[in-house]
């Protein structure tokens, strides 16, 4: 690195290691289920004569299309680019660096370490194990006083679900010393699990939401944090002043439409079939060592042996390979069209066959 750049960065961006997307590795393929993407593409009516005037800083018919749906108020919803940015707001306006911290549960999502460590925030790192199975006081004690929990639910990339009963009590018990947020990314996928429905009854519930998955809008980068009032108020002071692009909002709120709405709940009826048949066929598989069939739009499997990665990579289908509780034989396979996850079944049925 250059010697004037070095000496300009602070400590914390130097030693920072960037999250890897899905997108950000250069690979060819012809079958993608690496990105938990959804399969159905939209059609979408555009009007782009107005793009000479600065947007709505909070689009109306968004904000109100998006709290009809979370069966919420207006004053509840914050629109933002992606569930991502909305993250990064959150420790911005309440994590002081080099003094607070947030905890997460491993394995979860890349971005909660990433955006700490780029604001220079410490982590508290906890397991899956113990948010699953601790007792809520013993939870309770180890969360300290971080001042965001974060909990991915379902979580990304092990399907894992936390109850809302159980979110209900952790929250309970850490007052309002500490926020708890619960990223529902993949929630569409398993709606009756939402904890939404606690942000009128406790205090301290934040829920990220994005449209990129079950709405099939990866690439508009929109989404929505959802809590009172008095939470939003802050983040709303340090959110830029025009997030959302016009075009952005116009296909938003075509999305968030009660037609719209119906459609995207028969595609997730389709693929939640369609996962269903693809932990069966990778429980009969000998490829196979172990299935996490938990919720969300992908399944999550250890291989026999990470060599057979070749032959998918060979047959031009991409999926996404982990390293998960110290093991690098994982694999998280996104929940494609039926031709996608047929081109699984051709790759599992090839290993058998050696």
């Amino acid at each position: 690195m250059n010697n004037m750049i070095e000496q300009l960065l602070p400590d914390n961006i130097a030693n920072l290691k960037a999250y890897s997307s899905a997108k950000s590795e250069k690979i060819t393929g012809t079958t993608w289920l690496n990105a938990n993407e959804s399969p159905f593409s939209r059609t979408i009516n555009l009007s782009l004569d107005s793009l000479n005037r600065y947007p709505e800083p909070q689009p109306e018919a968004v904000i109100q299309g998006y709290a009809d749906y979370a069966q919420l108020s207006t004053q509840n919803v914050l629109m933002t680019r992606g569930a991502d940015e909305g993250i990064e707001l959150l420790i911005r306006t309440f994590c002081q660096p080099k003094q607070d911290s947030i905890t997460i549960f491993l394995p979860t999502y890349g971005m909660y370490k990433v955006t700490a460590d780029s604001h220079d925030v410490k982590i508290n790192a906890l397991t899956q194990l113990e948010l699953q199975t601790g007792s809520v006081a013993a939870l309770v004690k180890e969360i300290g006083s971080s001042k965001l929990v974060f909990i991915c639910n379902p979580n990304n990339p092990t399907g894992e679900m936390v109850s809302i009963e159980r979110i209900k009590a952790i929250s309970a018990q850490l007052g309002s010393k500490t926020l708890l947020v619960v990223d529902e990314a993949y929630i569409e996928f398993c709606p009756e699990q939402s904890a939404v429905s606690l942000i009128d009854e406790l205090s301290n519930v934040i829920v990220l939401r994005t449209l990129s998955k079950a709405f099939a809008l990866a690439g508009l980068r929109c989404g929505f944090t959802l809590s009172r009032p008095e939470i939003l108020a802050p983040i709303r002071k340090v959110i830029a002043p025009y997030p959302v692009s016009s075009v952005v909002a116009n296909i938003a709120e075509q999305a968030l439409q009660p037609q719209a709405i119906n459609t995207m709940r028969e595609q997730v009826s389709e693929l939640n079939q369609l996962k269903q048949d693809l932990v069966s066929r990778c429980q009969q598989s000998r490829a196979i060592e172990r299935v996490l069939s938990g919720e969300g739009n992908f399944v999550t499997v250890k291989l026999a042996k990470r060599s057979v990665l070749s032959i998918a990579q060979e047959m031009g289908l991409i999926m996404r390979p982990f390293t998960l509780f110290g093991q690098d034989d994982w694999l998280r396979i996104s929940i494609g069209s039926q031709a996608e996850l047929n081109q699984v079944t051709i790759w599992l049925d090839a290993i058998n066959q050696q």
